[in-house]
């Protein structure tokens, strides 16, 4: 049973950066897998922003491509989400999320059924 548990989240002024971290137990590093950063702001839809898969192949929404970075450290368990260039839309509650399938390409953050998220962290831009 996979479990995740972000943290990171916090307020930052816009240009700014933050990294979020999201501990990761129970799967299993040699089966596929698909890990993926969504967010949610207040009145929106729910919004896929990075994933990684177990080949380390990553896709990126257009809002954050050249601006943050996804990655995991197989010896830490860890899936982080590094965010640079920082602006006031970014804000909202981040949350970490794992599929064992691999990532349905560009169509991730649709077609990934998803099943597992952590308890999200609040990440604010002003």
């Amino acid at each position: 049973h996979v479990q995740l548990v972000e943290s990171g989240g916090g307020s930052v002024q816009a240009g700014g950066s933050l990294r979020l971290s999201c501990a990761v137990s129970g799967y299993t590093r040699d089966l596929p897998y698909c890990m993926g950063w969504f967010r949610q702001a207040p009145g929106k839809e729910r919004e896929g922003v990075a994933s990684i898969d177990n080949e380390g192949d990553t896709r990126y929404g257009d809002a954050v491509k050249g601006r943050f970075t996804v990655s995991l450290d197989n010896a830490k368990n860890t899936l982080y989400l590094q965010m640079n260039g920082l602006r006031p839309d970014d804000t909202g509650m981040y949350y970490c999320a794992a599929d064992e399938h691999d990532c349905y390409g560009g169509n991730w953050h649709v077609m990934n059924p998803f099943p597992y998220w952590g308890q999200g962290t609040q990440v604010t831009v002003s």
